[in-house]
């Protein structure tokens, strides 16, 4: 056969870019105690992450696995492909870290911390432009011990930010911000992650994970009991129809997919099928002329399936 007439071959699909970071059944022992017990997930490049839980889920005992600070008990974690506790100078300079509390000396100023932890990267931001991301410009010559509780987490984030990280591990990266700063925050965080960086953050916001989360894993007693996006975790749980009806209105019609939680005059059910079951309730109601006051359908939520983890856990706090 002539070349001009060989048959063109199929093209070849690029290969998958590997995972930034991959946990893979990591555990964490503190003595007999068992923190963390065999959790695996993966975050790729241009994607966020957010481990949720409750207090002593295991959260920060995992980060601080992923961060290089502790060895695993069992099971292994990589960042960029290396071990980061073994190979930390590798790994550090690609990695941005916002610690739950950073215990920062408090006699320098804010551009001489910034400055003093540039010399530490191998291409950090300019110190004016990293204190322009988070609006501390202004705060520049102020000493750490005189910043407000939100100012020393805008600090603790420029550092964070300061190298250009591949990776970046923020660990309640909002705490004591405003909701203004909070969404500076975001927007931060979201201009990493448009430019290729992969993010693993733990927060109580739930707003939070919804906003800036393209996956979620929710952890209870060291484990991933929940995991996927946040329609997917939502789906976990059903949905809820409330309305009021009359005393002398006729019995509701009994729905194979929906569970009664409660009876008249404030009715409220429970389905994980909302489409069948909203017809087959109003339905109902235009052949009985009945009037279902109030009507509200509404497909579960992050909240809900979070707080059903919650409850399980005996946090008495979710109750």
């Amino acid at each position: 056969m002539h070349p001009s007439h060989a048959p063109a071959r199929p093209a070849v699909p690029p290969a998958p870019e590997p995972p930034a970071v991959e946990v893979v059944d990591l555990r964490r022992r503190y003595g007999a105690f068992e923190a963390v017990r065999g959790i695996s997930f993966e975050v790729h490049p241009g994607e966020v992450l957010a481990l949720l839980g409750v207090n002593g889920a295991g959260k920060t005992s995992a980060l601080e696995v992923l961060e290089g600070l502790a060895s695993p008990s069992g099971g292994s974690v990589r960042v960029l492909g290396r071990d980061p506790q073994h190979d930390r100078a590798d790994v550090r300079r690609h990695l941005g870290v916002l610690l739950q509390h950073s215990g920062l000396p408090g006699d320098l100023t804010v551009a001489e911390t910034v400055t003093t932890w540039a010399r530490t990267l191998t291409d950090p931001r300019p110190v004016d432009e990293a204190l322009a991301q988070v609006g501390l410009t202004g705060r520049a010559d102020v000493r750490v011990r005189s910043l407000s509780g939100g100012e020393r987490r805008r600090l603790d984030l420029t550092l964070a930010l300061l190298g250009r990280p591949r990776v970046l591990v923020l660990d309640e990266p909002t705490t004591g911000l405003d909701p203004e700063s909070r969404r500076t925050v975001w927007t931060l965080v979201r201009g990493l992650v448009d430019d290729g960086a992969a993010v693993v953050l733990t927060t109580h916001h739930l707003e939070e994970a919804e906003e800036l989360a393209d996956r979620i894993a929710v952890m209870r007693a060291g484990e991933i009991v929940l995991a996927g996006t946040r329609e997917e975790i939502a789906e976990t749980q059903p949905a809820t129809i409330r309305f009021t009806l009359a005393d002398d209105a006729p019995p509701l019609p009994a729905i194979p997919t929906v569970q009664v939680s409660a009876q008249r005059p404030a009715v409220e059910l429970h389905t994980r099928a909302l489409q069948p079951a909203l017809t087959a309730l109003l339905t109902w109601a235009a052949e009985h002329r009945v009037v279902l006051g109030g009507l509200q359908a509404r497909s579960a939520s992050l909240e809900q399936a979070f707080l059903a983890v919650a409850v399980a856990d005996g946090d008495p706090a979710a109750a």
